[in-house]
């Protein structure tokens, strides 16, 4: 029979926080990172439309 480690409680829920921190840095992460392409979208498009109209 395979040997099962125990943890205490208090371990259990420090591991659980730990891997919850490490999540919501990670979402965090990936909202600034697609905020960011969409600003870079919206900068291109507008440049776009800037670089169709005939200068005076």
């Amino acid at each position: 029979m395979a040997e099962t480690n125990k943890l205490s409680v208090e371990k259990a829920l420090e591991k659980l926080r730990q891997n919850d921190q490490l999540g919501s840095a990670k979402e965090l992460r990936d909202e600034k990172s697609e905020a960011l392409n969409r600003e870079i979208k919206r900068m291109r498009a507008q440049r776009m439309r800037l670089d169709q109209k005939p200068s005076n």
